[in-house]
């Protein structure tokens, strides 16, 4: 099985670090992955996309001009990358973001409230750990206890007290799930 996934959004939104937990959730779980970040000169509040192919067998190339599954937190992201979702593709946007809908029938979309939900956890930070909660129910690419073992892996010794906040938007993101 092979998953190649583009998350996109802009600078500031988590979307790097969304997708570095999710490959080293893939290392965890002895996939192939690849994780390759793409974002412009400004720190806070440019564009910033990575894609992430995670794989049982080895990967040929982190060069991708179509998706299996597009996650965009803004309009400009979900303007980029609708178009480039495979036919039979998975399209998973925060509607906080985006104010125009994607059109396509002929891939899975699905909506979710993951801002709101990281405000009812009481830390907005969450909010990239609640779409990746949401992803991993509609595509089951890694596993729980390897995203958990992830965390420890990325996130500093300073922050590992936040995991358990961290794990716990996942499954709210799992549990929003809508199509």
């Amino acid at each position: 099985m092979k998953s190649e996934i583009i998350i996109s959004g802009f600078g500031g939104q988590g979307v790097l670090s969304m997708g570095k937990i999710l490959a080293y959730s893939g290392l965890m779980d002895n996939k192939e992955v690849t994780w390759m970040p793409a974002y412009g000169p400004e720190q806070r509040g440019g564009t910033a996309n990575v894609t992430v192919i995670v794989s049982d067998d080895r990967i040929s190339s982190p060069i991708l001009s179509k998706y299996d599954v597009a996650v965009v937190f803004n309009q400009p992201s979900l303007d980029k990358f609708e178009p480039k979702v495979k036919p039979g593709g998975i399209l998973i946007y925060d509607k906080y973001g985006v104010l125009t809908p994607p059109k396509r029938s002929d891939i899975k979309v699905y909506c979710l409230d993951a801002m709101k939900i990281a405000a009812e956890l009481n830390n907005i930070k969450v909010f990239n750990m609640v779409v990746l909660g949401a992803l991993l129910k509609v595509c089951p690419v890694v596993s729980i206890d390897g995203l958990n073992k992830a965390l420890y892996k990325t996130l500093p010794q300073r922050h590992h007290d936040m995991i358990p906040l961290n794990m716990k938007a996942v499954e709210a993101g799992m549990n929003s799930v809508e199509e």
